[in-house]
């Protein structure tokens, strides 16, 4: 692109492909707008012109300034980017820019800091969870439990976690001869090359990785609890917390949450009996399908566990797996799982089985706990499923 060129975008101001920065002092600010033009058509990125759009121009060495701007390209958005750095001499410093074409579409979206960015109009911006699922389709990511976390290693998983759970299925680790690592983990499908690498799937990474919240693909992949004074959102929050790490972790940990909340107080004559709020195992039951069948590839959404005055909401994005649909759930009918390697995996840590019971027994428990009957909603417009579970009454509150 021309002087010329840069100038009458200059003229025409700022908009969704063109950006001016006064010049590099706040370098965050022009990573996240390379970021964006990269992760959306393409854009111009101005040095030397403030937001009026009056030249003011960059001040230092200008081969320096454009070495800095190189580097950037190589390695600072995740992966190069293809752009081309120029100048042009004013009176007494210089004007900069870099022009970003649109780039090929690789296997994830640009990212900058951790994190991804967008334009939205003369703005850039971190991407809404709609806008970011957007992003990673249009980069053609669709993530399932197979798919490989491009930004994990494979020093990513816990090998003691990996061995346990084969020696869970009676498959020694410690005889001799021993598979070659890298294989059994390949075999196992917790790791899969990527570029070379062996990298970690979703999969891997969600059972036995060390921190599976680390990475921009998964950081959401967690349970968000909260409790709340009254019967919707807008009420007081009581408590609330994040249950993270592995899909067993997220389970244990949401439990010890709920259990923190308190319980019901009955009386018999002197002696009082604290009663749950829920059966344990009715919760235990709940989480544990809402992990394992939600669906990954709504990026940017957690599973819910919400406690209010009246209820106990647990919430997975994604509709029913497999085109279930809620009567065949609640019927008990033919298991079928979105996520069968995650499945799997809880099958052996016994935190489920694969009859198809889940949801008679949490009938049956629920019954025989308060009479109510769980409620199960399918909601395919907004993609989430929810289970809920009624309290006695709809005064029941939670005793601290």
């Amino acid at each position: 692109m021309s002087w010329l060129d840069v100038l009458q975008r200059i003229e025409l101001g700022e908009d969704a492909l063109t950006e001016f920065k006064r010049g590099l002092g706040d370098f965050s600010a022009v990573g996240k707008a390379l970021c964006a033009f990269a992760n959306g058509e393409g854009g111009l990125l101005v040095l030397g012109v403030n937001d009026l759009g009056s030249i003011v121009g960059v001040k230092g060495n200008p081969e320096q300034i454009q070495e800095c701007l190189t580097d950037f390209l190589h390695t600072g958005c995740g992966r190069p980017l293809t752009a081309t750095c120029s100048r042009h001499r004013t009176k007494d410093s210089w004007v900069h820019w870099i022009d970003v074409p649109r780039q090929p579409r690789g296997f994830e979206p640009f990212s900058y800091d951790g994190r991804f960015w967008i334009r939205r109009g003369r703005s850039t911006v971190a991407p809404s969870s709609s806008e970011l699922q957007e992003l990673f389709n249009t980069f053609g990511l669709v993530l399932t439990e197979q798919q490989v976390i491009p930004s994990a290693t494979a020093n990513d998983i816990d090998l003691n976690t990996f061995h346990s759970f084969m020696r869970a299925q009676g498959k020694h680790t410690e005889d001799e001869p021993q598979p070659n690592l890298a294989n059994d983990l390949n075999n196992a499908w917790v790791c899969a090359p990527l570029d070379g690498k062996l990298r970690p799937t979703l999969y891997g990474l969600m059972v036995f990785g060390r921190n599976p919240q680390g990475h921009p693909h998964t950081k959401s992949m967690f349970i968000q609890c909260g409790a709340y004074s009254g019967t919707d959102r807008a009420s007081e929050v009581l408590s609330s917390g994040e249950a993270t790490g592995r899909l067993d972790e997220q389970v244990a940990q949401s439990i010890g949450w709920f259990k923190s909340l308190g319980r019901k107080e009955s009386y018999r004559g002197r002696w009082r009996t604290d009663i749950p709020l829920v059966p344990e195992q009715v919760l235990r039951e709940a989480l544990v399908n809402a992990v394992i069948h939600r669906d990954y590839a709504v990026l940017g959404s957690n599973v819910q566990l919400e406690v209010f005055a009246d209820r106990i909401d647990v919430t997975s994005p994604g509709t029913l797996p497999n085109h279930m649909t809620v009567e065949q759930a609640r019927s008990g009918g033919a298991p079928r799982s979105r996520n069968e390697m995650m499945a799997n995996a809880m099958v052996v840590k016994q935190l489920m089985e694969r009859r198809g019971r889940g949801w008679l027994l949490m009938r049956h428990l629920m019954q025989k706990f308060n009479g109510s009957e769980p409620e199960l909603f399918n909601y395919r417009d907004g993609r989430f499923v929810r289970v809920t579970f009624r309290f006695e009454s709809a005064q029941t509150g939670i005793a601290g």
